[in-house]
């Protein structure tokens, strides 16, 4: 005899899971960011050409991308997850994903423009 799985559709542990590794990513970053910071301002020699010095480096404007797509994948799931919750309507529902999922796409796009130009 077969049992019947009768809990939900089983990608609530994947976005879960999803959800923490985009915030372990994103504090890891801002906690080395922050102490670079940090460390790059006790120097009495700073000037602002070495704090533009840090932004020309790849390693850092990948970090930084890799920031902010970590960013935008956190706060997909988050609202995606929020609008299934507790919108009931489905046309709603779904013009809030689309709505989301543009100003989402949006500002990752920009992201890389600022990041990368």
């Amino acid at each position: 005899m077969v049992k019947r799985i009768v809990t939900g559709a089983k990608y609530g542990f994947s976005s879960w899971l999803r959800q923490r590794v985009t915030a372990v990513i994103m504090l890891i970053i801002t906690v080395l960011f922050f102490a670079f910071l940090l460390n790059l301002a006790l120097h009495t020699n700073s000037s602002i050409d070495s704090w533009r010095n840090l932004f020309n480096d790849f390693l850092v404007k990948f970090v930084v991308q890799l920031f902010f797509s970590a960013l935008v994948l956190h706060g997909w799931i988050g609202v995606r997850d929020l609008w299934m919750d507790y919108i009931k309507s489905n046309l709603l529902r779904l013009t809030l994903h689309v709505v989301t999922l543009l100003w989402l796409a949006v500002n990752f796009i920009y992201s890389i423009k600022i990041i990368w130009a």
